[in-house]
């Protein structure tokens, strides 16, 4: 008998992806998302909610984005062939708006009048907002305040979009307590309101559905690169913090030929809990927010301190997608520090007039190892977003004369 593509194998119908995910939840919340997921497999699979949808995508995000050769990069890092595949150019600046409007669409399908979500470098909550404005939905989102102190540009964004951004005061005041709190307010109001997730994390069925919402990516740059090069890529590389982006573009390629690396943040670079959150390279199977992952945890057993210079990637935990195709070796696992991070956001500033987010820097900054490892082969970059919300943070804190 033929055998069902990866992606309608996993997740199982529990939700799982081997051992990680799931939904463990209470009783109130576990009825809730289950009508979610009846909902995405039934309106979400319609004709009408898939040409909605792809009308959307044409004629409001400006979709495909396209993959674009970057020669000077190339060039300056001894000719490994590099890629970008541009969500930068995504309405918005970047990914996020893929699943957002998904979200949304769906939302309004089941009559819901507010959206509520976490943000952490603010382009989710962004994209939320522009998501709502587009459905005429309420908005509420959670950001920390250490992350609204980095990003304000995509604060005042929110803001303008009609979004009401809560801050987040307790704990390290980052994207873990900002998921506790919009968490805590959709759990007060789940009739009314629908968590719209930020990343393939979660509970069943989130990191399925945003997952399957951001597969036009590799969708897109599968048929693309084919089409400029004749072939596929040899490498696929992107970051991952809940790693939305990444699985975005990995599902286009998972059942083909390609090394799949995932690139995590590897902050001060010690390996010390606490100055990184590199969650696949130092954590362990553990439970985060109703879903059963791989975690960095503290020797009190909670969730650990995390840090990275990019606000989207400061996260104790991964999609449980990411634990289980790093556990069965699909994917590669790489890493890249803050410092890396920085020279390669001004690398490409510089090289190709292209400033990214700092986020999807940790990917470009692997590249450079990537690209000395393997000179005459081909590496497509998920460039996830754009860097306008990081301008201020990187000139005040990495100032450009510091980086010629």
């Amino acid at each position: 008998m033929p055998t069902k593509p990866y992606l309608k194998r996993f997740p199982d119908p529990q939700g799982f992806y081997g051992s990680f995910g799931g939904a463990e939840l209470p009783p109130d919340l576990a009825a809730e998302m289950h009508k979610i997921e009846k909902a995405y497999r039934t309106i979400g699979n319609s004709h009408d909610f898939i040409l909605r949808l792809r009308d959307i995508r044409e004629h409001f995000q400006g979709r495909p984005t396209p993959v674009y050769y970057a020669k000077r990069l190339t060039d300056a890092l001894g000719g490994a062939r590099i890629y970008l595949k541009r969500e930068d150019l995504n309405h918005t600046g970047a990914h996020k708006l893929n699943h957002c409007m998904g979200e949304a669409l769906l939302a309004s399908y089941l009559g819901k009048r507010k959206l509520i979500a976490e943000t952490g470098a603010g382009q989710h909550g962004v994209a939320l907002a522009t998501a709502a404005a587009y459905f005429g939905l309420e908005c509420e989102i959670y950001m920390g305040e250490v992350d609204i102190a980095k990003e304000h540009p995509n604060v005042i964004r929110m803001k303008m979009l009609g979004a009401e951004v809560v801050p987040v005061g307790f704990g390290q005041r980052t994207l873990k307590e900002a998921v506790d709190a919009a968490f805590e307010a959709y759990m007060k109001d789940p009739d009314s309101s629908m968590y719209a997730i930020g990343s393939v994390v979660g509970p069943h069925p989130f990191p399925m559905m945003v997952r399957d919402f951001q597969a036009v990516v590799g969708i897109e740059a599968r048929e693309q690169f084919q089409s400029m090069t004749g072939h596929l890529p040899d490498h696929v590389v992107a970051c991952v913090g809940g790693g939305s982006n990444a699985m975005g573009i990995f599902a286009g390629f998972i059942e083909d030929p390609v090394e799949l690396w995932g690139v995590e943040p590897l902050g001060r670079g010690t390996g010390t809990l606490g100055d990184h959150a590199a969650s696949l390279r130092f954590g362990r199977p553990g439970l985060i927010h109703g879903f059963t992952t791989v975690t960095l945890t503290g020797d009190d057993g909670n969730p650990a301190a995390v840090h990275s210079v990019a606000s989207g990637l400061d996260y104790p935990g991964v999609g449980p997608e990411h634990a289980y195709l790093n556990a069965e070796g699909r994917t590669r696992l790489a890493g890249a520090t803050d410092e890396e991070a920085v020279r390669a956001f001004y690398s490409l500033s510089r090289l190709e007039g292209i400033i990214p987010a700092l986020e999807s820097a940790h990917a470009l900054a692997y590249v450079r190892k990537l690209a000395a490892d393997f000179p005459n082969e081909s590496i497509l970059v998920n460039l996830s977003g754009r860097g306008d919300k990081d301008l201020d943070y990187v000139y005040e804190t990495y100032p450009p004369e510091d980086w010629a």
